[in-house]
């Protein structure tokens, strides 16, 4: 699988996930809507804090856990899609879609981004796998050759990991300190 490929398919995964979640709010609303009551009821109680560190460490870890369920048979497409359902689902349940899109679009640009590049990293991570154990049954190599020739992957699905969290890095800082500003001036 090419690396233009991979992104493909977590891009499609994503849009699919999104309006999915967008028209099929009734069927998801006692699935989503514990979900969105009890972070709503974090954030106003003060257990979760809408910090840099808080929301970065929180967005880190998801698209970590994508990128490592990418050797789990590409399980980061279902963590992916979870989450463009969730968003979906929450921009359909919104009383005033201007001021929830004004909210999402700013830092969402890059999160979802961020998003589709560590799932597709898990996806081409998982393509070496695949590849490597193919090499070496099929091939009849050692274990150090067939890793050796097969290594370029696992270099690649790094360096688009990393360009996920630089945009993570971003979103975070985008989510803290801008999105409510612009939110606040488009809805003067």
């Amino acid at each position: 699988m090419e690396n233009k490929t991979a992104i493909y398919i977590s891009l499609f995964i994503l849009i699919f996930s999104l309006i999915l979640g967008y028209f099929l709010e009734p069927y998801l609303y006692s699935y989503f809507n514990p979900v969105v009551d009890d972070l709503s009821n974090k954030v106003e109680t003060g257990v979760v804090k809408l910090t840099f560190g808080d929301i970065f460490s929180n967005n880190i870890k998801i698209i970590l856990q994508m990128f490592i369920y990418g050797l789990l048979f590409c399980l980061s497409v279902f963590l992916l899609a979870y989450n463009g359902f969730f968003v979906g689902y929450y921009v359909a349940i919104a009383n005033n879609l201007s001021r929830v899109l004004l909210l999402l679009i700013p830092h969402g640009i890059f999160e979802l981004t961020s998003c589709v590049l560590a799932c597709s990293s898990g996806l081409v991570l998982f393509t070496f796998l695949f590849n490597f154990f193919k090499t070496y049954l099929k091939d009849d190599m050692t274990l150090k050759k067939a890793f050796s020739d097969n290594s370029y992957k696992i270099k690649q699905a790094v360096i688009i990991f990393m360009v996920a969290v630089f945009l993570m890095v971003i979103a975070g800082f985008v989510e803290v300190y801008l999105t409510i500003p612009i939110a606040h001036f488009f809805l003067r």
